[in-house]
């Protein structure tokens, strides 16, 4: 039996794909999605360290294009 990506797993390919131009990053979102639902949270957080863009707008925008596809985001406080 294959298991379902966690939500540390979706988290790491997200920083990958944002990364390398952002390929995938649709699926990797519903990934994410699915193993938040699976752990029964209702948001992710990501390191704004390890983002491509770590400024406030590029940080508002992920956080836009995460909540138009059902997933709240929040970063780490630094």
């Amino acid at each position: 039996m294959v298991s379902e990506p966690t939500v540390e797993d979706a988290r790491n390919r997200i920083y990958e794909s944002l990364h390398a131009d952002n390929a995938d990053i649709d699926v990797h979102i519903a990934t994410l999605k699915a193993a938040l639902t699976r752990a029964g949270l209702k948001e992710v957080t990501f390191d704004p360290a390890r983002l491509v863009q770590n400024n406030r707008s590029g940080r508002k925008l992920l956080q836009a294009y995460f909540r138009q596809r059902g997933v709240t985001v929040k970063f780490y406080a630094s």
